[in-house]
């Protein structure tokens, strides 16, 4: 069996609090980035939140299943995942860290390897598992497959957005949290679902965001 030395152990012990906050930290940040773009989306709208709605005052359909509530928690944990672990992988490659500033290339393809594999790996997690798709759970894994490449092929502007704001806004506001990581994150979440399942407007909605706007289906 392989012995790890005490440098390596205090090396890992002080590492792994580090990574957990910082996934901990992407995760929240990509769930207020899909909450967000919803108003993108569907500036009219009201979405459907599962049980969420009772307290927003709207009828509840499905309790989690098939719901924003749903995407949101899904994809946010899924892309954290992706997101973290492509950028060790690179790192590993390059032997260095990557940003866009110095490593613009594997930056960007850091990005769409990263979106893809992330929804496709929730897209996977919710033709498995979710019972609204029974009996056609491959038929749902092919077609959020397509919708996840075409998606994230619209996601290549994220990296120029923090320097697009410093250009206006300056660099100090673009090294805000804001504007490096939850408005980029904000703004391809809302083309990624946009274009890729075409959720804008009143297209996009399920059957109890149908009934709340008053649409049929």
């Amino acid at each position: 069996p392989t012995t790890l030395k005490p440098t390596q152990i205090m090396s890992l012990s002080a590492t792994v609090p580090t990574l957990a906050k910082a996934v901990g930290v992407t995760f929240g940040t990509y769930c207020l980035s899909d909450f967000l773009s919803n108003f993108i989306q569907h500036p009219t709208q009201q979405m459907d939140y599962g049980s969420i709605n009772r307290y927003l005052d709207r009828e509840v359909g499905e309790e989690f299943w098939g719901t924003r509530t749903q995407h949101i928690i899904g994809v946010a944990g899924c892309l954290a995942f992706t997101d973290h672990t492509s950028q060790a992988l690179f790192q590993k490659a390059l032997k260095k860290e990557i940003c866009f500033a110095k490593t613009p290339a594997a930056f960007m393809a850091h990005t769409f390897l990263f979106i893809f594999s992330g929804v496709t790996l929730y897209v996977a997690g919710d033709a498995a598992f979710n019972p609204l798709h029974e009996g056609k759970r491959m038929q749902e894994f092919k077609e959020g497959t397509y919708c996840s490449y075409v998606g994230s092929n619209t996601a290549w502007f994220e990296p120029y957005v923090a320097p697009a704001v410093a250009k206006f806004a300056g660099p100090a506001v673009a090294s805000t949290w804001f504007a490096s990581s939850l408005l980029p994150a904000t703004l391809a979440y809302a083309t990624v679902k946009g274009v890729g399942w075409n959720d804008w407007g009143n297209s996009g909605l399920n059957d109890v965001e149908l009934k709340l706007n008053g649409l049929k289906k």
